[in-house]
C-alpha cells in the first residue's frame, strides 16, 4: 500500500510503498477512501507539541473507508461496512473519564496518527470498538472532515452553553471555524464571524453568520461589546491574539472554550476581571464516539455543508505549505477512491 510517512520532524513527509497490515484480533483493517487534513496533523509532523509523536509514523485522525477485514474479537462492525477513524483510536473504557461520557480525557488513550499509526494511507488498522459507522448516503469526501473538525467544534459548541437567546463569537472561520458557525446557528444562538482573510470573511456572510467582523481593521473586543457582549467565544484562530480579542469579546458571565493549539500558546489573564465579571475559560478537546454519531446524523439531514477541497496524497507537502501560508478556504481532504 501507498502511505504518507513522517520520518523526521524537520524533514518533508515520504510517500512510501508499505505492506498491507494484519488486523489483531481486536481490530479492523480499513481501505482508506477519504483523509481529511487537520492542523493537528501538520504539529505532528513537526513536532510542535510537548507531547510528541515518535517517527516513523503515519499522520491522519479523519479517516473514512471500508472495513475488509476484522479480527475475532470484533463484534461491532462488520466487513463491508463503512466506518470513520477518529483521533480518539482508543481508550482504556474503565476509568472515570471513559464511564462518565469523557473518554477523550482518558489518560491511557492512543490517537489516530499521533501514538498509533492513521489514515495518510491506502489502508489503515483501527481498533474495532473506536471506529464509528457512516451512514449510508454520507460524501465519504464530507464524512472525513466532520469525523475531526466537525466533531470538534460541535463538542466546542455543546460545552459553550450556547442556545437561543445567547450571542456566541466564532474566532477563524477556516476548516474548523466554518463547522463550528453552523453548529452555532443550529443551536438557535445569535452568530458573530471574525477572521482576517476576505474569503473566509465571505464564507462567514455566505453560511448566514449574523455579524461578520474583519479582525485587521476592527477591534474584535470593542465590536462585539457594542452588542452586548457574547455569552461564549470559540476560538479557532492558532494565534495568541486571537485568543486575547476573544476573551475581551465576552460579556459578564461568559465563556471562552479554547480549541486551537498554536505551537507554544499562552494566554494571559486578568484575575481581578476574570473573577469580577464570572468568567470562564475552558479546553474543549474534540468528541466522543457518541457525538461523531451526532454529527453525522445532522448532516446525513442535510443541516450542515463542508467546504473542502480534494487533493492527491502524493501532494500532502504541498498541501501543508498551503495551509500554513493561508492559501486554503476551508478543508482539505486526500481522494484516495
Amino acid at each position: 500500500m501507498k502511505a504518507a510517512v513522517v520520518k523526521d520532524f524537520t524533514a518533508p513527509l515520504e510517500i512510501q510503498d508499505r505492506p498491507v497490515p494484519e488486523p489483531a484480533p481486536h481490530q479492523v483493517l480499513v481501505r482508506i477512501e477519504a483523509s481529511g487534513l487537520c492542523h493537528t496533523d501538520i504539529h505532528a509532523a513537526h513536532g510542535d507539541w510537548p507531547v510528541k509523536p515518535s517517527p516513523p509514523f503515519v499522520p491522519g485522525h479523519e479517516g473514512v473507508g471500508i472495513v475488509e477485514a476484522a479480527g475475532q474479537a470484533v463484534r461491532h462492525v462488520a466487513v463491508g461496512e463503512r466506518v470513520a477513524i477518529a483521533w480518539l483510536a482508543d481508550a482504556c473504557g474503565r476509568c472515570d473519564q471513559c464511564v462518565s461520557g469523557w473518554e477523550t480525557l482518558c489518560l491511557r488513550q492512543h490517537n489516530s496518527g499521533y501514538s498509533v499509526d492513521g489514515a495518510y494511507a491506502e489502508y489503515a488498522l483501527a481498533h474495532g470498538d473506536y471506529v464509528v459507522p457512516v451512514p449510508e448516503g454520507l460524501d465519504p469526501l464530507d464524512a472525513a472532515p466532520l469525523s475531526c473538525a466537525g466533531v470538534t467544534t460541535y463538542k466546542a459548541v455543546k460545552v459553550s452553553g450556547a442556545r437561543p437567546g445567547t450571542r456566541v463569537l466564532v474566532s477563524g472561520i477556516g476548516g474548523l471555524g466554518h463547522l463550528a458557525l453552523q453548529y452555532a446557528r443550529i443551536s438557535g444562538a445569535e452568530t458573530i464571524a471574525v477572521d482576517v482573510t476576505d474569503d473566509k470573511l465571505a464564507l462567514a456572510r455566505e453560511l448566514g453568520a449574523d455579524h461578520v467582523i474583519d479582525a485587521r481593521t476592527q477591534d474584535v473586543a470593542a465590536e462585539v461589546q457594542k452588542l452586548g457582549g457574547a455569552h461564549a467565544a470559540i476560538a479557532l484562530a492558532v494565534s495568541n491574539a486571537s485568543f486575547q480579542a476573544a476573551y475581551g469579546a465576552l460579556r459578564r458571565g461568559g465563556t471562552l472554550v479554547l480549541v486551537a493549539l498554536p505551537a507554544g500558546g499562552r494566554l494571559e489573564l486578568p484575575v481581578f476581571d476574570t473573577v469580577l465579571n464570572g468568567t470562564s475559560v475552558i479546553g474543549s478537546i474534540v468528541g466522543t464516539r457518541e457525538d461523531l454519531a451526532e454529527v453525522f446524523r445532522l448532516h446525513a439531514l442535510g443541516r450542515t455543508t463542508v467546504i473542502r477541497e480534494s487533493r492527491r496524497l502524493e501532494e500532502v507537502n504541498t498541501c501543508f505549505e498551503d495551509i500554513l501560508s493561508g492559501r486554503v478556504t476551508a478543508r482539505l481532504v486526500f481522494d484516495l477512491t
